[in-house]
């Protein structure tokens, strides 16, 4: 499902505060985690947050690498485990602190030692695992071996998909939280990509609203979208400055 960004909005920075087209939103998850180092427990639960967003990225990379479905998830969750016992993060420059980045690195340098000491990582090694959602609930753990795109591909492709997801999903409870969780079904379908998407005269039959009202529920709804995925990607750098450089990055992936 593509976001069609625009870069229509504004920013501003204010105190360490990010102004997005009238929405401000507080220092991001990433920095946190680089300023803290990992020894706060506000570092460390953003850290964690950080892990669930980049489950199915990390996943789908091991993945490619030939490994198995259990396996790979047990890769991905000793991998997890080990960021967040180490908390190492000294190599990590804070002005090129980009979360995308640096988990790719930390993930092919994981993945080496594990083949050079032939060592199987087991469930539940006594690590504090990571709540994540079943990794075998959705058909993508099931993918990405027979997929033609490179092992660094699929991870950026990944990553892509889980902050539209993730962006989606806090528009759909923000709906939800005003009652308006059908029409934000009907809207969802107008985005790009979707097959079978009812017209937009058939979303106005079916709430009372004209052509014209539904066209201007539509722009608030791509508009709010676009802000929150904007947001989504600014808990993954470490600084304002780096939001639209990973934006065109995201878009780049998408188009690709």
């Amino acid at each position: 499902m593509s976001p069609a960004p625009e870069d229509g909005t504004s920013t501003t920075v204010t105190n360490g505060t990010v102004q997005q087209g009238g929405i401000a939103f507080t220092t991001t998850h990433w920095s946190v985690v680089l300023e803290a180092q990992g020894e706060s427990p506000a570092a460390q639960e953003a850290l964690e947050k950080l892990c669930r967003t980049y489950w199915r990225p990390i996943y789908g990379f091991v993945r490619r690498q030939g490994v198995g479905a259990t396996d790979a998830e047990d890769l991905t969750q000793g991998f997890f485990a080990q960021l967040l016992e180490r908390r190492d993060l000294g190599a990590v420059r804070r002005e090129k602190g980009r979360l995308r980045s640096y988990m790719l690195a930390a993930l092919k340098h994981f993945m080496a030692d594990e083949r050079r000491r032939a060592m199987a990582i087991k469930r539940g090694r006594g690590e504090r695992p990571i709540p994540l959602e079943d990794p075998g609930a959705g058909e993508w753990t099931e993918i990405e071996p027979s997929d033609s795109l490179t092992a660094d591909r699929i991870y950026e492709r990944r990553w892509a998909a889980t902050v539209l997801d993730r962006a989606l999903e806090l528009l759909k409870q923000e709906y939800a939280a005003t009652a308006n969780a059908v029409l934000f079904d009907s809207l969802a379908q107008l985005l790009p990509d979707e097959p079978g998407a009812p017209s937009r005269a058939e979303i106005a039959a079916q709430f009372g609203m004209t052509e014209n009202a539904v066209a201007q529920a539509f722009h608030r709804f791509r508009q709010r979208y676009q802000t929150l995925i904007r947001q989504e990607v600014a808990h993954t750098v470490a600084t304002p400055a780096d939001i639209d450089e990973e934006l065109r990055h995201l878009i780049v992936v998408l188009r690709a």
